[in-house]
């Protein structure tokens, strides 16, 4: 068996390899993609067994598909664990490499779980309909500043037929006209291709037996329930709803010592998208549940309005979590509850 530590980078990859069996050990440097694709692929023409191992990186797409065409081996790190258990303080591309490879052979990578390609597809339609979204709202912010300038301030009510007539038909100066123009006609080209992702969207959470029941809790909509399958992954990787929470960067930095507590900002680490829906989704929640709204306000008026929003939307994610993993909807939820079988006496049963 051939085990290789690829310290990857997107212009080449410095590589450490050694054959268990001889006990050889080598080091190279193979530019991408030419020398590094007819290296793996003389690997595997000599029909050994190949474990290549790299830290999480981007822009390896076509590295990993060259590795699955191949049927090599490929373990994906977690590169923060990876650099904790670092020794020497010194760091080179080379040092790294046998880094990955050391801790291979001694069986203490650090490996994570990856998506499928399916995954990975669809959370390419999430993000293309999320920046889509994101240009038609600056599109909107900057009309909707041109007709505050000429005294006009309806809102909503803008992009209504009575709205945009108004809009157009200030007299501006020929290039304040002109841009007035490309922004109505960018906004109409993005309006049906927008409506065109969600429902593309609104297809796959149909064939998506896990999202279906999420979509059942106020608030939450085919986009979010969809994202969560997605980016959530195997519920069964997650152990409780705290790690769920960690996972999606909504637990406060802590910095404490002795008997002082310091909590800072959330920790953003994965997906920002999610993070985002969850947060709007939970803004939807608070309306349409009292008790949730009664939570709310009781957090705002202690912590102030953007603590409370996060902190409802890290609720919304824990309990979208014990559905999906309880298979649940939020009929069933309201009926068994994540309190289910403890007993009502809080000092146990008499």
């Amino acid at each position: 068996m051939i085990i290789i530590g690829a310290d990857y980078h997107p212009a080449f990859q410095q590589i450490a390899f050694v054959d268990t069996e001889t006990g050889e050990l080598q080091e190279r440097r193979l530019e991408h993609p030419e020398a590094a694709e007819k290296f793996y692929r003389e690997l595997a023409a000599q029909g050994k067994r190949v474990r290549v191992g790299m830290e999480a990186s981007g822009q390896a797409r076509w590295f990993e598909r060259l590795l699955v065409e191949l049927n090599l081996e490929l373990w994906i790190g977690d590169a923060t664990e990876m650099a904790r258990k670092r020794e020497r303080k010194q760091k080179t591309d080379r040092q790294d490499a046998q880094h990955i490879l050391h801790l291979l052979l001694k069986d203490d990578f650090p490996q994570i779980w990856v998506p499928s390609w399916e995954n990975r597809d669809l959370r390419q339609l999430l993000w293309h309909r999320h920046r889509m979204v994101q240009a038609r709202t600056r599109m909107m912010n900057q009309l909707q500043a041109v007709a505050l300038n000429e005294g006009l301030r309806c809102k909503k009510k803008l992009w209504r037929e009575a709205g945009r007539k108004q809009l157009e038909a200030f007299r501006l100066a020929p290039w304040a006209s002109r841009r007035r123009e490309d922004l109505l006609e960018l906004l109409d080209r993005l309006n049906p291709k927008i409506a065109e992702l969600s429902q593309a969207i609104e297809q796959e959470v149909q064939n998506c037996p896990a999202a279906q029941p999420l979509m059942t809790h106020p608030g939450v909509g085919p986009l979010t329930a969809l994202a969560f399958v997605l980016i959530i992954g195997r519920a069964e990787r997650f152990q409780c709803g705290k790690q769920v929470a960690s996972y999606l960067g909504l637990v406060p930095l802590e910095d404490s010592s002795g008997n002082r507590r310091r909590l800072g900002h959330i920790t953003k680490p994965g997906r920002s998208i999610l993070r985002f829906l969850l947060v709007e989704a939970a803004q939807v929640t608070v309306r349409s549940l009292p008790e949730w709204r009664s939570k709310y306000l009781h957090l705002m008026m202690r912590r102030g309005r953007k603590i409370a929003k996060v902190a409802m939307a890290r609720r919304l994610a824990v309990r979208l979590y014990w559905m999906m993993r309880q298979g649940w909807d939020y009929q069933q939820w309201v009926k068994f509850g994540s309190h289910a079988g403890q007993p009502g006496n809080r000092h146990g049963v008499q």
